[in-house]
């Protein structure tokens, strides 16, 4: 895994799956972390000598101080970007025009986004961060969206503003007068625009220069595969394409330019908000059990989040979906204390058996789990470095993974420590 020119990293579940330590450690060997999706709903936790950070926009790299690329797929709330790079040379994490470059193709969060998130929440019930990621990319697909490039030109922006508020303002009265909210943005203009003005570059060209001459870049999706817009458990989605596939489109890549793909799976299953969520457990005391013990709270929203089983069927799709070359599990550590230990192989619905994810909305909220159950173990885990280390129990639930999803282990994470890592 070392030896890469690009490489992807990618979530194969809802989300959560531990990609932010895992970015973090392989960037060691890494030129440039390019992030191609999302926004600032995404959180990435990383942690370094028991000391925690947690980063919505910038790459996970910066903490090794790499070059960070923000690509144009991404949407850009300036308050929150000024915030993050601020705290970050407040910590010693010096951020620069000099390592961090931001596509100038890339489309902006606006004040009115956040507003019209809240009101459609209230009947979509999707269960969204309501950072106004959602309505950011739906004006960019509408064509009504205002790029960073825009943002910069004030004559350019604040025509386009405008254009917005006529369409938009009658949607969100209730929550700010039109005269205020203007006068909102137009301020946070005036200083966000001077600021992110000097990281602004064309970030595709950026990228085809930095990797053939031969740097090495990973690639850093935010959120998971069950969180993708086209094969994710739609509607409970969120607006991009976390998937590998998103890549070109994020980045302005072509296909040639990707060439690892490695997938982060955790050892159990977790989504945040609504949605399907076949092998949740049902015990109540046994979720918060497992949440107590993976510390599942969201990094962005600190919400807790759902526990179940390690879902094979997810990771199947999710592996054939983005075209998997290597797979993480992370969390082994986890699980400890629980017994028996259940995988789900399959679904059912009536009497048939599903052996993929269904694209029916109706399927995904009907089907119940098939379960193999294996031994548990009470060992403490962390701190062990081989493989042959490990408790019998565990590493037969890593060969049952390996099973059914039909792909080897080459690395396990243990705890959350950068350094907490199994090679096989």
């Amino acid at each position: 895994m070392k030896n890469f020119k690009t490489l992807v990293v990618v979530g194969l579940q809802w989300g959560d799956e531990g990609k932010g330590k895992v970015v973090h450690y392989l960037s060691r060997n890494a030129d440039y972390i390019v992030r191609y999706q999302g926004g600032n709903n995404a959180g990435h936790t990383v942690v370094v000598n028991e000391k925690e950070y947690i980063l919505h926009l910038v790459p996970a790299g910066i903490l090794e101080n790499k070059k960070c690329v923000i690509g144009n797929g991404v949407v850009i709330d300036p308050e929150a970007l000024y915030n993050e790079i601020n705290w970050l040379n407040s910590i010693g994490i010096k951020v620069s025009p000099k390592n961090l470059f931001i596509s100038n193709h890339a489309h902006v969060i606006l004040p009115y986004h956040r507003f019209l998130d809240a009101v459609r929440e209230k009947t979509q019930n999707i269960g969204t961060t309501q950072k106004g990621i959602g309505p950011c990319y739906a004006d960019k697909y509408a064509r009504s969206g205002i790029r960073i490039c825009d943002y910069l030109e004030k004559d350019t922006f604040l025509d386009l503003v405008n254009k917005n508020l006529d369409e938009k303002y009658p949607l969100i009265k209730e929550f700010i007068s039109r005269d205020e909210l203007l006068k909102k943005i137009i301020n946070q203009h005036r200083l966000y625009s001077n600021f992110i003005k000097p990281f602004v570059v064309d970030t595709t060209d950026l990228l085809i220069k930095v990797i053939t001459s031969g740097k090495k870049v990973i690639f850093e999706s935010a959120q998971g595969t069950m969180l993708d817009v086209d094969f994710g458990s739609y509607p409970y989605v969120t607006s991009s394409n976390p998937i590998a596939g998103g890549i070109p489109i994020g980045t302005g890549l072509a296909l040639k330019y990707v060439n690892k793909i490695v997938g982060i799976a955790k050892s159990y299953t977790t989504r945040v908000g609504e949605g399907p969520f076949p092998t949740e457990i049902k015990q109540q005391k046994l979720q918060e059990f497992l949440r107590t013990q993976g510390k599942e709270y969201g990094a962005t929203t600190g919400r807790p989040r759902r526990c179940g089983w390690f879902d094979s069927v997810v990771v199947r799709y999710a592996i054939k979906i983005n075209g998997i070359d290597e797979l993480i599990l992370t969390k082994l550590d986890c699980l400890k204390g629980i017994e028996p230990l259940k995988i789900c192989i399959a679904y059912k619905y009536k009497s048939k058996l599903l052996y993929d994810f269904p694209v029916s909305r109706k399927l995904q909220h009907s089907v119940k789990p098939v379960y193999i159950k294996t031994g548990g173990f009470k060992e403490n885990i962390r701190g062990i470095t081989k493989y042959d280390q490990l408790p019998n129990n565990v590493k037969k639930y890593v060969q049952l993974i390996e099973k059914y999803c039909g792909i080897k282990i080459n690395m396990i994470s243990l705890g959350r420590d950068r350094n907490e890592i199994i090679f096989r």
